[in-house]
């Protein structure tokens, strides 16, 4: 069978990427542009990119469909972005019916973490699997989940937001409640717990730097971290008795400082036939998941379609 080709549009706070794939996991090309203030702005951006992405070898009558990735709130069943905090002025724009209208293509809004979802069980570290978790880990951290072969979404679009979570009385502030999952295991979480420490206010990626260094204070913020992330890995592993859960971003550039302390978790505070059969893992797609997990949301609603 012919591969079928998608389009993918990821829009970021910072920048929009648009990909062309095709079913079997192919990235045939990529553009991205800094996301520029004001809706009218990117979607004028996003119109000029698509069709630059095409020429001269491909066109619109090759698509099957496009998916758009966006960080929520957004309603993914009537197409609509939701006023997310990293892009302002976005209040309920119907974002498929304007790139559908637009292109003639039948177009699919996700959040970012159930795009990914998708995308890793497609073509990454969850494909062959009928039950799969994937947590975000990086700015913030949200859950995408993939329950008996399907992506469950919950009644209103707001399933895997398990950030929200209360973990601890205390902790860091971290975008909704003090002590959250969130507030402990994300890059924000990770800086706040240095600041508190220190005083200081740096990247996650550079206290992850500074504990293979060796700093202590660095070292022990690291530890909280994995502590905290195995103990909520242990609540979804009991709860929905996924095969794999598969972690990005800070997770998966720095597994080696946080899988000694979160495996130790886990074997505590796991039930031992779920802990048995479900393995923890980093993205496999890396770099490029943000870029087929757009495509992987296009791919997702297009098979349903079809059957």
């Amino acid at each position: 069978m012919e591969s079928q080709k998608y389009i993918g549009i990821d829009i970021g706070g910072t920048k929009t990427a648009i990909s062309l794939g095709d079913s079997d996991g192919g990235l045939i090309n990529k553009r991205k542009f800094l996301t520029p203030s004001g809706v009218d702005a990117v979607i004028e951006s996003i119109f000029v990119e698509v069709e630059l992405l095409l020429s001269p070898s491909h066109s619109l009558h090759d698509i099957k469909a496009i998916g758009i990735s966006c960080g929520g709130p957004l309603d993914s069943k009537r197409g609509i972005i939701q006023s997310p905090p990293n892009l302002p002025g976005w209040d309920d724009i119907p974002i498929v019916d304007i790139v559908s209208e637009h292109f003639g293509i039948p177009t699919y809004l996700e959040n970012d973490a159930n795009a990914c979802a998708l995308a890793e069980w497609y073509w990454g570290n969850g494909k062959g699997f009928d039950s799969i978790i994937f947590l975000t880990f990086g700015t913030g951290l949200g859950a995408g989940l993939i329950l008996d072969g399907a992506l469950y979404r919950g009644t209103n679009g707001l399933a895997g937001e398990v950030g929200h979570w209360r973990m601890a009385d205390t902790g860091p502030y971290c975008y909704y409640k003090r002590g959250s999952w969130e507030s402990y295991v994300s890059g924000a979480g990770i800086s706040g717990l240095y600041e508190i420490a220190t005083g200081k206010t740096v990247s996650a990626q550079k206290v992850c730097q500074l504990a293979k260094e060796g700093d202590s204070t660095a070292m022990h913020v690291i530890e909280q971290s994995a502590k905290m992330l195995g103990s909520g890995l242990a609540l979804l592993i009991d709860l929905l008795n996924p095969q794999r859960i598969i972690i990005g971003s800070i997770y998966s550039r720095d597994e080696e400082l946080f899988r000694p302390i979160m495996d130790q978790v886990l074997r505590e505070e796991t039930l031992s036939l779920p802990y048995s059969n479900c393995e923890v893992v980093p993205s496999l797609l890396g770099e490029q998941l943000g870029d087929m997990a757009a495509l992987g949301i296009a791919r997702d609603h297009s098979m349903r379609r079809e059957r």
